[in-house]
């Protein structure tokens, strides 16, 4: 409830920028580097609201998001970042099973500072995500609280992905089967 109270006070005034810079663009104003570098900005702080709004924000075991709407948040969070993501089902998905997925793909991603790629899978109810990268952050003690739920971690906001999801996981009835290499990962649940 938090995430989601979170996201909604801030996708208006972001929301409030992005129209005051169109506006601006409409009326003849010159792109200077300035105005291009808050353009930039705010299509990256909305990208990640939007991301954050399914990751953290609430989600009914009915609600469902589309193909097309989820590989548009990807996509548009992955714009000028190091990381990308193939999006692998076709058809609509639960909410609750997207919201598990950006979950997965945030701890992905901090295992991944110098970029990489990021593929997601489903077959039936079974969701693998796997991950290739040149170098990975080796973080073994976050990778092995997703394999046991309750284990008492350190971590630090950033890092609040590897709390929540082996909870919602487990809430969920599943287990995570994990491999890790020295550039590949693949997660299982």
């Amino acid at each position: 409830m938090i995430g989601s109270r979170i996201c909604h006070d801030l996708i208006s005034p972001i929301g409030a920028i992005s129209n005051g810079l169109e506006l601006m663009q409409m009326s003849g104003a010159a792109l200077t580097p300035e105005v291009a570098l808050i353009s930039d900005s705010v299509e990256n702080a909305n990208a990640r609201i939007r991301f954050f709004r399914v990751a953290y924000g609430m989600a009914a075991e009915q609600q469902m998001m589309g193909r097309a709407e989820i590989v548009s948040i990807l996509k548009a969070i992955a714009q000028g970042a190091r990381v990308s993501f193939h999006w692998g089902p076709l058809e609509d998905i639960p909410r609750v099973e997207v919201r598990l997925a950006f979950l997965a793909l945030q701890c992905f991603e901090t295992a991944m500072p110098y970029g990489g790629r990021i593929s997601l899978t489903r077959e039936a109810d079974l969701w693998a995500i796997s991950a290739s990268a040149d170098k990975l952050r080796q973080t073994p003690d976050l990778w092995s609280a997703l394999e046991t739920p309750g284990q008492a971690i350190d971590i630090s906001p950033s890092e609040v992905q590897f709390a929540l999801l082996p909870v919602l996981l487990q809430e969920a009835g599943r287990r995570i089967s994990l491999r890790i290499t020295e550039h590949d990962i693949l997660l299982r649940y």
